[in-house]
């Protein structure tokens, strides 16, 4: 798949919703290989385009929660893994 024409790597760390995200992309861009920098680009270009598929549901769903203190009845929530992904994690520095 060709890189995403109309992404920039200035707009694609203006789309990007968290601070966290922008400086993994900005740490991406200038760690990576040259030779792999374009598929690199071209995850983040994916993710940005989902991203922005999403937003009028994440603005509609924020707009409900504001009006109604709720999510709407149609969304489902996933269950918290939190504590599992903590203890994966901590199980797989444990085993480096």
């Amino acid at each position: 798949m060709a890189l995403h024409e109309e992404w920039t790597v200035d707009r694609l760390h203006v789309r990007l919703p968290h601070s966290a995200l922008r400086q993994q992309l900005l740490a991406d861009v200038n760690l990576t290989p040259l030779e792999d920098l374009p598929s690199r680009l071209e995850g983040w270009a994916s993710a940005a385009e989902t991203l922005e598929a999403a937003r009028p549901r994440i603005e509609a769903a924020r707009a409900h929660v504001k009006e109604h203190g709720t999510l709407p009845a149609e969304y489902e929530t996933a269950p918290d893994m939190t504590e599992t992904v903590v203890d994966d994690a901590q199980g797989q520095r444990g085993a480096a």
